[in-house]
């Protein structure tokens, strides 16, 4: 008895010993985040001190650093984490249901279809324009309908590869095969939209792609918490269950879990998080693809931390990315989303190499 008492408690402080570094792991994220989103409010054209932007947010400032910081840089900073966040998690989520590495919202397509139905509406409907201005700056007219085409665009692709999988039975591993393909159609479809229209317009669709995290106004960051809060709920909520799909459907099966409403809730949200991030912010590749692999380098494949970490790791990636942006050759913005794919590409493949190496 005693025996067993003592082997009950080895095991025990086994686990906590466990449980205790990858929470650590997520702590020292949380606050590297925290770091930076500092940094990131403070520098600029106008350079503010960290003291200052902290005073600002406490509410005892006035004047010229309350309104950068409240009406320009942070919703720019919030923006940036919460579709970090995002992103990551709708990327660490659809790897694990379709036990495939290589899913992620941008190569199942989703991405590709919002592209789609924003250029449909910057040519068919005349959503986009050059201003009258010396610099012949580009406008979106009206950004609304480009935002809600490109997100119906995006839920049509979900819809389809959920029908595929539903009806068709066309197996995990080919979804994201059949992502590529409908990514594929849906950027040949853009291409030919661009070929019939005048420059102004192919301009606009480019301007649009390129992604811009400051684009979001705090109404657009109100309805993309919303969402990513309610979809990170579910995925922790149902943390267990993609345990139990990552060692296989029929062992799920044996443990209980329905697998196909799984597989069909997961994508549903996860593809939600992405349509409404690219519908608001434009095309930002590779955050859902390498943020989780990352993640499970350091702290494992366990949904009840990966997922979360993927969260936070996300939010320092697309962070550390759009601050670099602002800074590289400042006053001029570049384009986020070519930025995290110059960051994310060569990652990848590291991840890769050191992957097959490993094995």
């Amino acid at each position: 008895m005693v025996n067993g008492e003592s082997v009950h408690k080895g095991e025990l402080t086994h686990y906590l010993k466990y449980t205790w570094k990858k929470k650590l792991i997520l702590g020292v994220l949380v606050i590297l985040t925290g770091m930076l989103a500092l940094y990131a409010i403070s520098a600029g054209s106008a350079e503010l001190s960290p003291w200052q932007v902290v005073l600002t947010l406490l509410g005892q400032t006035d004047g010229h650093a309350e309104i950068i910081i409240w009406s320009i840089r942070l919703p720019r900073v919030l923006a940036s984490m919460v579709a970090g966040v995002g992103l990551a998690v709708a990327g660490a989520v659809m790897q694990t249901i379709l036990r495939n590495p290589l899913a992620s919202p941008s190569t199942l397509g989703i991405a590709q279809g919002a592209a789609f139905g924003a250029a449909l509406a910057i040519i068919g409907w005349g959503a986009g324009s050059s201003s009258s201005t010396s610099g012949g700056e580009l406008l979106i007219n009206n950004p609304y309908i480009v935002t809600i085409t490109a997100f119906v665009a995006a839920m049509l692709t979900t819809m389809i590869i959920i029908f595929l999988a539903q009806y068709k039975g066309v197996s995990p591993e080919s979804m994201v095969l059949a992502g590529v393909a409908l990514g594929s159609l849906f950027s040949a479809s853009t291409m030919l939209l661009q070929y019939f229209t005048n420059d102004v317009n192919v301009a606009a669709v480019v301007f649009w792609t390129f992604g811009d995290i400051g684009r979001a106004s705090w109404g657009e960051l109100g309805i993309m918490t919303c969402i990513v809060l309610v979809a990170l709920i579910f995925f922790l909520f149902n943390r267990w269950n993609y345990n139990a799909l990552d060692s296989g459907a029929e062992t799920a099966k044996g443990l209980g879990v329905n697998v196909e409403k799984t597989r069909q809730w997961g994508m549903f949200f996860a593809s939600l998080i992405t349509a409404t991030v690219v519908s608001f912010l434009g095309i930002i590749a590779f955050i859902g693809l390498v943020a989780p692999h990352l993640v499970k380098r350091i702290i494992g494949g366990d949904n009840r931390f990966l997922i979360p970490a993927s969260g936070v790791m996300g939010a320092l990636l697309l962070l550390a990315a759009d601050t670099l942006s602002r800074r590289i050759i400042a006053p001029i913005v570049l384009p986020v989303g070519a930025i995290t794919s110059f960051l994310g590409a060569p990652l990848f493949l590291y991840l890769l190499i050191r992957g097959a190496k490993l094995r």
